[in-house]
């Protein structure tokens, strides 16, 4: 399955790690990572392939699974996050049963955040079991989105298509997203139960703390404009 990385060169040592996590947590994951790149490009391997892309974010994205049908499943992975722990035979299990779906468009594992604290805000009314029994939670417009997710790929192509073609900031990459009605056809679901726990890679530009200790564990050279961590930690979903 293609995992849909949205990067840039700046922040590789971002990418680098959430890519080793995923190694770490889950080493025989069925994820090929598809990277985007200007400048600082890299050899493709079995688990990872790099893509030069323009600069901006929507064009990136959009280059990304240009070759991709809209029918497609998708693991849709920004750098910005990273798994902490995953249940691996639990999470096969979820992947499984949504690929197979003939009602999904999008599957989180990881309930946190509005999902979890607003759920009249965020998620339909309702309840639905899967094949193995777990409860999914359909969920109202966008809300999650940049969480680490199962998508088919005309959801994300559609959200992209959508955005401005110049967006100044992540931040104002999110702020647009709500401006942006989301097509009833397209079911996005999460899970009742917490499968998964992220971390955040950065906050206002900085490292965060969680992500840096995690970084210093390993042998990816940090660049100078990541040496100073904030010191502020960021971590979704309990288990």
């Amino acid at each position: 399955m293609k995992a849909i990385v949205l990067t840039c060169d700046r922040y590789r040592a971002m990418t680098e790690h959430m890519i080793l996590q995923y190694e770490k947590l889950w080493p025989n994951h069925p994820f090929v990572f598809r990277i985007p790149f200007q400048e600082l490009g890299d050899a493709n391997t079995d688990r990872t392939e790099y893509v030069r892309t323009p600069a901006a974010m929507k064009a990136t994205v959009l280059r990304l699974i240009a070759d991709l049908d809209n029918e497609d499943w998708i693991y849709w992975c920004i750098d910005d996050k990273y798994p902490i722990r995953l249940p691996n035979e639990k999470i096969v299990d979820l992947i499984s049963d949504a690929t197979r779906s003939t009602q999904l468009s999008g599957l989180i594992f990881c309930r946190c955040r509005l999902l979890l604290d607003s759920p009249e805000l965020t998620l339909y009314p309702g309840e639905w079991i899967n094949s193995f029994g777990d409860v999914y939670l359909e969920r109202k417009g966008w809300f999650q989105i940049w969480i680490h997710q199962l998508l088919k790929v005309k959801v994300l192509r559609y959200l992209f298509t959508q955005l401005p073609d110049r967006i100044p900031t992540a931040k104002a990459m999110d702020e647009f997203k709500d401006d942006i009605v989301k097509p009833l056809e397209y079911r996005l679901f999460v899970t009742k139960e917490n499968f998964a726990v992220f971390g955040e890679s950065t906050h206002k530009g900085a490292i965060t703390k969680n992500c840096y200790d995690s970084i210093k564990k390993t042998d990816i050279k940090l660049p100078a404009w990541f040496r100073r961590p904030h010191r502020l930690e960021v971590i979704m979903g309990e288990l």
